[in-house]
Order: structure tokens, then C-alpha cells, then sequence
């Protein structure tokens, strides 16, 4: 067994690393318990790609990570949201706003996740433990891990940044809620002949969003949602014909397109954690929410839980309280709990809403995206919101 760490974070993707890099720049003694191998600085793209809001930009900024990042990133300068149905194009009434309407710059960026997790691992890379947690033991002065490969660790406090089936909630009790949508999303790059501008679309269909986002060069990342079913059939196509499904709901705004990357596809479900934190333990990202990604705000959740915990746990070592204890890990949910209920009830709403061919609701949707997009002030918190501008914002967001 090692010596006594303040921190282990269980799980690896994007929140694990980005959580140990907070922590270790703040001199937290910190590991990452993740099995999977990592992202090389020059893997191939697999059209894997965030939408990341200008808050979690700053934080990268204030982690030292944005520089590097910049020159891979693509700004999101303005976005559309319309609503109607593949083939008919979009209804009369919609939401259109720029950046140019709020004063902090771009409301976000594209990263590919390649870029971002090989930015992490440049700096956390020491950090992580390849292997996978067993066992999960809680005593008065901490929490020991049993690793498959025989060792162990122990930490004042665990985090699970483990995703949606999160090992580390459910060794310690903490349940989770959990809908199934019906729907899978389609993620893939498109290249394209006619410049995107910086543009993210958002078309509303029946069976579910496409969201067009910008990258870098004549290319756009797209998710696509639809019913399970229909899913698993344009999986199967071959890439002419998944394109000729696509184009009636793409449009011809940006001219020829063809495929830029392989096809994934992701079941889409609502997965909460009946807590944020439990005995010695925290719950981050997706372990924590598992959101639709109708407005793309996941891993910017994910992100706010991260500077929050950061900030909770920093603050405490300065007033000389154990950072896994209880009062501790109390304010850390106290802070996410309100934004965190809001956004599932947002996201959970909106899909509700938007995905169904419902002639009220359809009504309904025209003129609450004509509304917004009319009144400025209106537009603005729009924009704001999605910027992740808004609400009580640990420092490192700001």
C-alpha cells in the first residue's frame, strides 16, 4: 500500500484527469485509477467532439491546458435553433443569436476529444494508476481501494468520475434514477465545400435534435438523435447511403458533404445519482448526471462539478478540516445540487417538448423560439446560459 493520498479519483475519459489536474496544481497528493489505455498525442480523429461553453474554456485557461488546446479549437460564433421535419425544412419562427450579443467573446468552443484527452495526459499522464478497482473499504480515517492487480491505495477522500454505471457510487451505497428515452444518438464528422462561419445549428425533428456543431476546417460535428430503431437501421447502412439518410434533415447550406470520421452510436438515457457524495466519497461528471445531450451541456456539468469540488476541497485545507469529511463534502453538494436539478429538469424537459410531432406543441415550440429570438434581452440570457456565464461559478470559471 501507498502513503496516504488526499484524493483518488476512480475513472479516466475527460473528468478523472481534468479533476487530478485541478487538484494536483492546488498540492493535493492525487492518483487516477483508470484501466484503459491512453489517447496518443497523434491518434487518428473518430469524430469524437465537445461543445465546450466559454466557462469551461476559461477553466482551461486558468489550468494552464486553453493554449495548447486554442489552435485545435473551433470558436461556436453564433447558433440556430429551428424547428420542423427532414425534407420540409425548418419552420418560419426560430432562435438566431451571436456572440457579438454578449461581451465575454465566442459562447464556446469545439474540441475534439482526442486533442483534450491527450492535453490531460501530457500533464496527469504520472498520475494514473492502469487498473481497475475491486474493492472499496471505508474506515474513520479514509478509504482504501483493492485493485485488480493486487495492489492497494488509500485516500482521505474518493472521487467517481467513473460515468453512468459508476463503480464507486454503487460500492457505496448511493442509487441512482434512471429513464431510458427510446432514442440513440448518431455522432460522426462531415466535411463539407462551404465554410461553416462559426455556425451551430440546432434542428428540432420529430424523432429528436441533429445538432450541427463547427471544427476546425470545412468540417462540422454532428449528433444526430433518433428512435432506437431507426438508429441501429442507419448504422447499418454503408456511408453513401447513411449520407443520402442524412442529407434531407442536413439541408444544402453548406453544400456537398461526405464522411469525415467513423460513425458512433450512443443509447440516450436520463441516469442521476440519488447523491452527490456519500461516506468519504464524491461523485463527478456523468457518475453524478447522466444528461441528453439536447443542449450539450454534459461535460460542461461535468466541468462545474470539477471546479466546484476543487474549490470545496482547497478552502477546507486551508481552514485545517479533513478533506473527506462530512460537513466538507456537504457544501460541495449544497453548490451543485440547485444547478444540477435544473439542468435535468431542463434537459429531460426540452426533450419532452421537442421530440414528438404533437400539432399543439409544435405551436407552442414556434413561438417560444420566435419569442426568443425577437426580444434581445431574452436572447442574451440564451446565449449566457449556454455559455455557462451564468449562477454561482467557482473561481476557476471565472
Amino acid at each position: 500500500m501507498t502513503d496516504m493520498l488526499d484524493v483518488a479519483i476512480v475513472g479516466g475519459g475527460v473528468s478523472g484527469p481534468l479533476l487530478a489536474c485541478a487538484l494536483a496544481r492546488a498540492g493535493f497528493a492525487v492518483a487516477v485509477v483508470d484501466a484503459s489505455a491512453p489517447v496518443p498525442p497523434d491518434a487518428p480523429f473518430d469524430g469524437r467532439a465537445y461543445a465546450l461553453a466559454a466557462a469551461s474554456c476559461r477553466m482551461l485557461g486558468a489550468l494552464g491546458l486553453w493554449p495548447g488546446l486554442a489552435p485545435q479549437a473551433a470558436p461556436i460564433r453564433a447558433v440556430k435553433v429551428t424547428d420542423g421535419r427532414p425534407g420540409e425544412g425548418p419552420m418560419p419562427l426560430r432562435l438566431e443569436a451571436t456572440s457579438a450579443e454578449i461581451e465575454e467573446g465566442p459562447m464556446g468552443h469545439m474540441v475534439e476529444d482526442r486533442h483534450l484527452r491527450a492535453a490531460l495526459a501530457g500533464v496527469v499522464g504520472n498520475l494514473v494508476i492502469r487498473d481497475t478497482v475491486t474493492g472499496q473499504a471505508t474506515d474513520a480515517g479514509g478509504v482504501t481501494l483493492t485493485l485488480a492487480g493486487g495492489g492497494r491505495l488509500r485516500a482521505r477522500l474518493v472521487v467517481g468520475a467513473d460515468g453512468r454505471q459508476s463503480g464507486v457510487a454503487a460500492r457505496a451505497g448511493i442509487g441512482r434514477d434512471q429513464t431510458d428515452y427510446g432514442q440513440t444518438a448518431i455522432t460522426c464528422a462531415i466535411a463539407h465545400d462551404r465554410p461553416h462561419e462559426g455556425v451551430a445549428h440546432q434542428f428540432f425533428m420529430p424523432a429528436g435534435p441533429l445538432a450541427i456543431l463547427p471544427l476546425t476546417g470545412d468540417r462540422v460535428s454532428i449528433v444526430w438523435t433518433e428512435s432506437t430503431g431507426r438508429a441501429a437501421d442507419l448504422m447499418a447502412l454503408d456511408d453513401a447511403a447513411f449520407l443520402a439518410a442524412l442529407r434531407p434533415a442536413f439541408g444544402s447550406f453548406l453544400g456537398q458533404i461526405a464522411l469525415a470520421s467513423p460513425r458512433h452510436a450512443f443509447p440516450l438515457s436520463l441516469t442521476t445519482a440519488r447523491r452527490l457524495v456519500g461516506d468519504r466519497v464524491a461523485l463527478v461528471g456523468d457518475a453524478a448526471h447522466g444528461l441528453h445531450p439536447i443542449a450539450g451541456q454534459g461535460l460542461n456539468a461535468g466541468f462545474r462539478d470539477i471546479a466546484a469540488l476543487a474549490q470545496v476541497l482547497g478552502e477546507a485545507r486551508g481552514r485545517g478540516e479533513d478533506i473527506g469529511a462530512a460537513p466538507v463534502l456537504a457544501r460541495y453538494a449544497r453548490w451543485r445540487g440547485a444547478d444540477r436539478a435544473g439542468l435535468v429538469a431542463a434537459t429531460d424537459g426540452f426533450n419532452r417538448l421537442f421530440s414528438n410531432d404533437n400539432a399543439a406543441l409544435r405551436l407552442i415550440r414556434g413561438i417560444g423560439l420566435g419569442l426568443a429570438g425577437a426580444l434581445p434581452p431574452l436572447r442574451r440570457a440564451v446565449l449566457r446560459e449556454a455559455a455557462g456565464l451564468t449562477g454561482d461559478l467557482p473561481a476557476l470559471m471565472r
